[in-house]
């Protein structure tokens, strides 16, 4: 079993605590000025996958490796190309170091950086809790409808998954995700630190 879809054994309020935050961000009514945007990937090349789920729009890129760097690159052409106009954007994505906003830095000159930086509201999925990232979700299917073959070269790779990409926008193949904090707090109920009522 893949790790990253694990659940911690026992009380683990850092797991809690990032978990009720997606789900909260996942319960938010759907504002078109402030996109909740969910990003991943997989190393299969290396495939970048964006989606934003109440409107089942996504947009996926394959590279030839995994850096802070080319993350960098792919938040810039998020808030470049795909929400130029948005001052703000919600984004969830796993905790991995490539991930933090220092890549940015390590990218772009400090200006253009922070003029990147201050623009997304980032909530990231607990450590082992991936599957709370709805991109997951679309990686799963583009794995399955798209990538379940041998391919000979990067840039087939590249055209069968824009091709893919651009079959679901055309669908708009919208994700409805119903696990809500109160449905973790019954059926995880494990994972909640145990408090006793105080006597008098």
């Amino acid at each position: 079993m893949n790790e990253y879809w694990c659940i911690p054994p026992k009380e683990n309020a850092d797991f809690i605590a990032h978990m009720e935050d997606i789900l909260d961000v996942y319960e938010m009514p759907y504002n078109p000025q402030i996109p909740v945007v969910c990003m991943d990937e997989k190393p299969y090349q290396i495939l970048d996958n964006r989606l934003e789920p109440l409107t089942g729009w996504r947009y996926a890129s394959v590279q030839e490796r995994r850096t802070a760097e080319d993350r960098a690159l792919e938040i810039k052409h998020l808030l470049t190309e795909c929400y130029p106009c948005h001052e703000k954007i919600i984004l969830v994505m796993d905790n991995l170091n490539t991930h933090a906003l220092a890549s940015l830095y390590k990218c772009f000159p400090a200006p253009e950086a922070r003029s990147y930086a201050k623009r997304p509201e980032i909530h990231y999925t607990p450590k082992h809790g991936s599957w709370l990232n709805i991109a997951e979700i679309g990686l799963n299917a583009m794995t399955r409808q798209c990538l379940a073959r041998r391919f000979m070269d990067l840039e087939t790779v590249r055209k069968e998954v824009s091709a893919w990409e651009n079959m679901r926008n055309e669908d708009a193949c919208k994700v409805t995700w119903h696990f809500t904090a109160d449905d973790a707090r019954n059926k995880l109920a494990s994972l909640y630190p145990e408090f006793s009522s105080a006597e008098e």
